[in-house]
């Protein structure tokens, strides 16, 4: 019975710490985006073109 117990425990925690990531892995992309949109008004209202460096 304990080791049906802890079974399910872990496994439980394993997709609590799956989720955390998963979570983690959104938020990241939704900053990245989100810098990258920001970089791209800035570039264009500065009239820098970023395909020939600086």
């Amino acid at each position: 019975m304990a080791d049906n117990y802890l079974e399910r425990r872990y496994d439980e925690y394993l997709e609590r710490k799956a989720a955390a990531e998963k979570a983690k892995r959104t938020a990241w992309k939704k900053r990245l985006d989100a810098y990258r949109k920001q970089m791209t008004v800035d570039n264009q209202s500065s009239g820098c073109d970023p395909s020939r460096g600086r």
